[in-house]
């Protein structure tokens, strides 16, 4: 297939297939007149840098991923440097979600806190009042009378 054809069926543009090309993701084979020409293989490397880039990855990162396809492996992380990417991708992402919970910790405390002293603002703590209440009914006669 051409490249107009791969960059279709692979969901990309034919810029992006230049550039993959002149990273050394995508090999290319030429025809007698000179056009680029691609088989189902270059498909699934393409799919596979797809869903890598979709997911997270950087570029060069999936190139282990490539590779391991190029060798005849049916499935692009089924080799051990595809598996040590994925065991990298997983350690930055474990820090990437401490930092933001911690983040996420400092924003929930300082809601908190606001939201407490906008509530002291708008809803002020009424100012202690001594009054004594009228004593009624009760089994004691008012004053200067006699039972």
């Amino acid at each position: 297939m051409r490249i107009g054809e791969l960059a279709e069926r692979a969901g990309t543009t034919t810029r992006t297939l230049r550039y993959y090309e002149s990273r050394g993701l995508l090999s290319v084979r030429r025809d007698a007149r000179g056009y680029r020409t691609f088989g189902e293989d270059d498909l699934r490397l393409l799919r596979q840098i797809r869903m890598l880039r979709e997911t997270g990855f950087d570029l060069e990162e999936t190139r282990p991923f490539v590779e391991c396809l190029r060798a005849g492996h049916p499935e692009g992380d089924s080799c051990p440097d595809s598996l040590a990417v994925y065991r990298s991708k997983l350690t930055e992402l474990d820090a990437c979600i401490a930092e933001l919970t911690s983040v996420r910790n400092g924003v929930r405390e300082r809601l908190a806190r606001a939201e407490v002293e906008a509530a002291a603002r708008s809803h002020p703590a009424p100012e202690p009042r001594c009054e004594l209440a009228p004593v009624t009914g009760g089994s004691h006669p008012p004053d200067g009378e006699t039972g």
